[in-house]
């Protein structure tokens, strides 16, 4: 009752989700309570919702009556193509649905919604993008690592370490810059990424974490080292959704969170 009378003070209008449109949403890191008041109220108008792997549960049942249709998109598991989610988009857009393509995080980061967007536009069809809390801000806020942190750093790196071992990301240039560096869809890839960020000047001793998980109830969070990271996730056997975040911002955790 209290967030009822909460909700009709703020008299906040949420958009009409129509016949024939697209809306790229974000749900966030896990957690229901991250979404959007917007995301919500789409979520209760769609008709159609495609969703990847790493949108809880609990949110996608908030679209009681839509189809579902189930895009995957979790690191090592079968997904859809991405042309054929594009395809997909369109088909339901041209049948006039309304459709939600909803996705974990923000859909403009490292979501691929830039080019399911573009390729809708293409198409003329109408777009919307909801924006949604990224993971790695909500995961970092919830565990006691802030993003900036006046006389730590000045700047912070997302980065994405899906294809470290074969793609032309310099991490050793990363390293350089000294600033915290918050690596998305990493643990596949994580000793290159280790490797490179000390071979790149990066002290071995620079603070890491480890949030698998974030927001939800089974998150975990490893606390190590950048010389010893690799060995100490492979000990405690953690794994995907997880994100890694390097660099002195880490500290600050111990005492925002008792030593927890």
């Amino acid at each position: 009752m209290m967030l009822e009378k909460a909700l009709a003070r703020l008299n906040h209008q949420p958009p009409q989700l129509e016949p024939g449109h697209v809306w790229l949403a974000g749900a966030g890191p896990g957690d229901p309570g991250c979404l959007t008041l917007d995301v919500l109220a789409a979520l209760a108008q769609a008709d159609a919702v495609v969703h990847d792997a790493l949108v809880s549960p609990a949110v996608v049942a908030v679209a009681e009556g839509a189809e579902l249709f189930y895009a995957g998109k979790r690191g090592g598991r079968p997904s859809m193509k991405q042309e054929d989610i594009n395809a997909l988009l369109l088909r339901l857009a041209r049948e006039k649905r309304r459709v939600l393509r909803l996705k974990g995080g923000d859909p403009y980061v490292f979501g691929r919604g830039g080019e399911e967007a573009l390729a809708l536009a293409r198409e003329g069809i109408p777009v919307r993008v909801l924006p949604g809390l990224t993971s790695a801000f909500g995961a970092m806020a919830v565990n006691g690592i802030p993003a900036t942190m006046r006389g730590i750093n000045k700047a912070i790196i997302l980065a994405t370490g899906h294809t470290a071992d074969d793609d032309d990301l310099d991490w050793a240039a990363l390293a350089r810059t000294g600033q915290p560096i918050v690596v998305y869809m990493g643990m596949k890839t994580l000793p290159v990424i280790a490797a490179a960020l000390l071979e790149g000047g990066r002290a071995a001793d620079t603070p890491v974490a480890i949030i698998e998980a974030a927001t939800t109830p089974q998150e975990r969070v490893l606390i190590a080292t950048l010389g010893n990271i690799v060995v100490q996730a492979a000990a405690q056997e953690i794994s995907s959704p997880a994100l890694i975040v390097v660099g002195d911002i880490v500290s600050v955790r111990a005492e925002l969170m008792g030593g927890s």
